[in-house]
């Protein structure tokens, strides 16, 4: 199968929306409590339009057949300004996505070396990106890569508040 990754388009919206949503889903299933299906699109045009227009952004997808079948979102970042942190710039990967349909045919690598590709072009150090734990599949995807845990969040229900 022949794959392109290039830069997402305004055009592309309704596509981008159909290939967040299958990714909101997936969290929605597996956290509730934490996300839910929106009413709507998956993603506002003004949110896509901010990723698209901020030079400190690249919204990038995979293109199979016509058809957008993954996506990644990465973006520019530095340090807090707080003297204990080392003044450095980075990329996060905002959100991958490759549609379930296209698993395990080299998508997800390739929007990965698209976003790193973009934040060696902006000599930036390193990339980071978060991945929930129930999510075993991504963090065996990211290990794959030459990812490493540096922190973990973790939580504490209390029950009562919302």
């Amino acid at each position: 199968m022949d794959v392109q990754i290039r830069p997402a388009a305004p055009a592309d919206y309704a596509e981008l929306c159909e290939v967040f949503a299958e990714i909101d889903s997936y969290h929605a299933r597996a956290l509730p409590h934490i996300f839910q299906t929106p009413p709507g699109p998956a993603r506002s045009r003004a949110y896509v339009r901010g990723i698209l227009d901020d030079p400190d952004a690249a919204l990038f997808v995979a293109v199979a057949d016509g058809e957008i079948v993954g996506l990644v979102d990465v973006r520019q970042h530095t340090t807090a300004d707080i003297p204990i942190l080392v003044p450095r710039r980075f990329a996060v990967i905002d959100a991958i996505v490759v549609r379930r349909a296209f698993w395990g045919q080299g998508m997800g690598r390739a929007l990965m070396h698209r976003a790193e590709s973009w934040a060696r072009e902006r000599e930036l150090g390193e990339v980071l990106l978060n991945v929930w734990e129930f999510n075993r599949r991504a963090i065996e995807f990211y290990e794959g890569l030459g990812y490493e845990t540096i922190s973990r969040r973790m939580r504490r229900t209390l029950g009562g508040g919302e």
